[in-house]
């Protein structure tokens, strides 16, 4: 038997479990992953966290969906892990750069007058359209549980299909996400965003998320949904507020870089001790 602590965190309720495996490893991360983020059964939540050491960057991380699978990345999740390493003395910088499956992101740290972390700035990389094996999908009709849409898929280090509905709050998210994740042709499966365009800085989404299911927010999804509106001329590029179930966050993109950045809160919700079998 062996006694881990945890830190219970979310990002506009994306919330996961976080693990510092700085110093020691967590054994069987996605099978433990299942079992804790069970909501009756378990501590509950989206998957967990590992926040380890890097040699390409400052810290690195880890995250396990709530079935199990690994995702390459988590834009709430990397927010979470700098409020984490400041507020625990792991590190005293206000510029972290974090090591992910989809390459390094850095986290610029904005800290209140208590010194406790406010809001986080990632810097996420490339948006992109994303390439599948019969091409890409810009502005192309996908249908889904009976139902038609104009989706593009967009690549933000994971998989993103953003569909475009004329009202996010009634549409049925559970059927069409789960049909559209397992599709064949999104190999791997893919996440999947509903999109409703509120003015040229405003958009509404909800998500239905690769291995997790509808959760209150995504940020790559909130950064893949802004860069598809970018792209199909419905928003501003540079600043678009994107709200979610959980809240709100502001993407800007840069047309001529492609370069992505978004900025939101962070937030600690418990800490505590959980016994596993080693």
């Amino acid at each position: 038997m062996q006694t881990l602590h945890f830190t219970k965190m979310h990002g506009l309720g994306n919330d996961y479990i976080y693990f510092n495996v700085i110093d020691h490893p967590l054994p069987n991360p996605n099978a433990l992953s299942v079992t804790l983020s069970d909501r009756h059964k378990g501590i509950g939540g989206d998957g967990i966290v590992l926040i380890g050491k890097s040699s390409a960057g400052d810290f690195s991380m880890r995250i396990f969906n709530a079935d199990g699978s690994e995702a390459k990345m988590c834009g709430n999740a990397s927010r979470c892990i700098g409020k984490y390493l400041y507020e625990k003395g792991l590190t005293d910088k206000k510029s972290i750069r974090l090591e992910t499956l989809s390459g390094i992101k850095t986290l610029n740290l904005h800290v209140d007058e208590s010194n406790k972390v406010d809001t986080v700035d990632v810097d996420m990389g490339e948006g992109k359209l994303l390439n599948l094996p019969n091409g890409t999908i810009e502005r192309d009709t996908v249908t889904a549980f009976g139902q038609k849409f104009t989706a593009t898929a967009i690549d933000m280090g994971n998989p993103h299909l953003v569909l475009f509905v004329n009202n996010a709050e009634t549409i049925d998210i559970a059927n069409i996400g789960a049909s559209l994740e397992t599709n064949p042709k999104f190999p791997g499966g893919i996440n999947v965003e509903f999109v409703q365009v509120i003015d040229r800085n405003h958009i509404r989404m909800r998500v239905w998320e690769r291995g997790s299911g509808i959760t209150k927010a995504c940020g790559t999804g909130a950064c893949a949904s802004a860069v598809a509106c970018a792209m199909a001329n419905l928003t501003e590029p540079e600043k678009c507020i994107v709200q979610m179930d959980g809240g709100n966050l502001k993407i800007m993109y840069s047309t001529y870089t492609k370069q992505v950045k978004m900025s939101g809160t962070a937030n600690t919700v418990f800490e505590g001790e959980v016994t596993i079998n080693a």
